[in-house]
C-alpha cells in the first residue's frame, strides 16, 4: 500500500504541467479582449482565463478535485471578479508594483472559491485560499523579471510565471492531500466473525 504522506512526484509533475492551460487560456482571452484596460475586458479576460485554468486544473487532479460542475465554474467567476477588481484597483497598470499587487487581488476570491469546494476533500483547506493571493502575486512578478512583455496588459501572467505558480501550489497540493485523515474503513465483517460464536455459547 502505498505510504499516504509520502510526496506523490508523478501527481506534482502532472499538475505542474497544467501550467499550459494558463497559455491557452491568455491566448484566447486575448484573442477576444485584447488589452485588459476596461472593466468589461477585465471580466471577460478573467473569465475566459478561469474557465481555461480551471479545466486545466481539473484535468490534471480530477480524483481531488471533484466535480468539474463546480470547480471550473467557480474557477472562472472567482478569476473575473478577481481581475476586474484588481486590474481597477491599479488603473489599468503594468508595473511590477502594479501587476504583484493586481495579482494578489485577483488571487482572494480565486483562493476562497477553490478552498471552499476543497474543505471536504483536504486537510486545512482554508492554507489553500490564503496562499492563492500570495502566488498569483507571485506568477506576475516572475513574468515580468523574466521579461514578458506586461505592457500589453495581459490577463493572465506568462510561462514562466505558470509554471511557478503549478509547481509551488502543486507542492502545496500534494501536502493538504498528505494531511488529510483517511476515512475510518468500516467493520461489519469484524462485528459477524466476533459475535457468531458468542451467540453459538449462549444457545
Amino acid at each position: 500500500m502505498q505510504d499516504q504522506h509520502r510526496f506523490n512526484l508523478k501527481a506534482w509533475l502532472l499538475w505542474t504541467a497544467g501550467f499550459v492551460a494558463f497559455f491557452i487560456g491568455g491566448a484566447l482571452a486575448t484573442a477576444l479582449t485584447g488589452r485588459v484596460n476596461d472593466v468589461s475586458s477585465a471580466l471577460v479576460g478573467g473569465l475566459v482565463v478561469g474557465a481555461v485554468i480551471g479545466t486545466g486544473q481539473w484535468l490534471v487532479a480530477r480524483r481531488l478535485l471533484g466535480d468539474p460542475k463546480a470547480w471550473i465554474p467557480a474557477t472562472a467567476v472567482a478569476m473575473g471578479i478577481g481581475l476586474v477588481v484588481g486590474a481597477w484597483v491599479v488603473g489599468y497598470g503594468t508595473s511590477l508594483s502594479e501587476l504583484a499587487l493586481m495579482g494578489f487581488i485577483t488571487g482572494i476570491p480565486l483562493g476562497a472559491a477553490q478552498a471552499y469546494l476543497l474543505r471536504d476533500r483536504v486537510a486545512n483547506a482554508w492554507v489553500w485560499g490564503a496562499a492563492m493571493p500570495l502566488l498569483w502575486a507571485l506568477g506576475w512578478t516572475v513574468s515580468t523579471f523574466i521579461g514578458v512583455d506586461v505592457d500589453q496588459q495581459f490577463a493572465v501572467f506568462g510561462a514562466s510565471g505558470a509554471i511557478t505558480f503549478m509547481a509551488l501550489s502543486g507542492v502545496l497540493l500534494d501536502r493538504l492531500r498528505a494531511a488529510t485523515s483517511p476515512p475510518t474503513p468500516p467493520l461489519p465483517l469484524a462485528r459477524t466473525k466476533v459475535d457468531g460464536p458468542v451467540a453459538t455459547q449462549n444457545r
